[in-house]
């Protein structure tokens, strides 16, 4: 279901309660519906990549639009019995077996095991038109749209250090990327680097993208001039949004590109009871990785809670059942 919950709903405590109904969200949702679980998806309705024109790279369903992508996985989830809620989680509290979140809308969901697929935050460079363009005009990542753009002229936006290093990646899709130095520094060894690959570099700061009818023409510089691209490149910082289970003891963790939050490998985190999976954990997965990731973590969740009823079950049986058992 969607929307409104009954009273007996409300009072329920779910086996798993997933924030976040992206790629890795529902993939979750989907493994632990089958697995016959009480589970209830949480999402508040940002999905990173809602500017994208289609979803690359996604074996059987390349090129699909993200929106159309998560409608189709929502009824997966509702056909199995699962229950999405489009709201908002404003506070978590609690802990392993017994997780309280609170929403927007005043609702309290419990919920014995938590799983964090709340996705990232790109920081987008404060350059006029990039905002504007983020998705379509603007890139980050040559394997989601390298294709797209390929043969083309690309300007790469040099707004963070790791701006350089996509500059030696989309030289492989196109002959005609050009690096906008702005602000930084160039070092020997990167110059050499791009000297050897034929990118060109253009020296000083940027004063706005150009934009005609919706689309990417140029890129501005603060000197007036204007550099004809089809594409703009930037490297943006991606941090994790994390700050809502800050009370729990989940804290991201500083990353060169941006923040994440530190798992095991199949999605457990050092706070009993709490996964994450997807983009939050492993800020530079595309839509695939999020998805198997949701699907490894719910497996391990399953598991989680088979053997923590187990264990409670055989510590239920009384002499007289362990001797006849025997």
């Amino acid at each position: 279901m969607s929307g409104n919950m009954s009273t007996t709903e409300k009072n329920s405590i779910r086996d798993v309660v997933i924030v976040g109904a992206g790629a890795a969200g529902l993939s979750a949702a989907l493994t632990l519906t089958r697995a016959r679980r009480s589970v209830t998806v949480i999402d508040a309705g940002q999905p990173r990549n809602a500017p994208a024109g289609g979803v690359h790279g996604l074996l059987g369903h390349e090129g699909i639009s993200p929106q159309e992508l998560l409608a189709r996985a929502r009824e997966e989830v509702l056909g199995y019995g699962g229950e999405l809620i489009d709201d908002e989680v404003t506070d978590v509290s609690g802990a392993e077996d017994g997780f309280m979140l609170t929403l927007r809308s005043g609702s309290a969901i419990q919920g014995r095991r938590l799983l964090v697929a709340t996705g990232l935050v790109d920081e987008l460079p404060e350059i006029p038109g990039v905002r504007e363009q983020w998705g379509h005009g603007v890139l980050h990542c040559p394997y989601c749209h390298g294709w797209e753009v390929r043969d083309r002229r690309i300007g790469i936006l040099v707004t963070t250090p790791m701006a350089v290093h996509k500059a030696f990646l989309f030289r492989q899709w196109s002959s005609q990327v050009t690096l906008f130095a702005g602000d930084h520094q160039l070092t020997e060894e990167e110059r050499t680097k791009l000297q050897a690959l034929d990118i060109p570099v253009v020296e000083g700061g940027m004063d706005s993208l150009e934009i005609t009818d919706d689309t990417l023409t140029g890129v501005r510089l603060d000197d007036g001039r204007v550099v004809a691209v089809d594409a703009a490149v930037v490297a943006t910082p991606m941090v994790a949004r994390a700050e809502l289970f800050a009370g729990i003891g989940l804290e991201p963790t500083a990353h060169p590109a941006g923040a994440f939050i530190e798992t095991e490998s199949f999605g457990q985190t050092a706070v009993p009871g709490v996964w994450v999976a997807g983009n939050a954990t492993d800020i530079g997965a595309q839509v695939s990785g999020a998805a198997a990731a949701g699907a490894l973590a719910a497996q391990h969740i399953n598991t989680d809670l088979i053997f923590k009823d187990l264990d409670r079950a055989v510590a239920e049986l009384t002499d007289d059942q362990v001797g006849r058992a025997s």
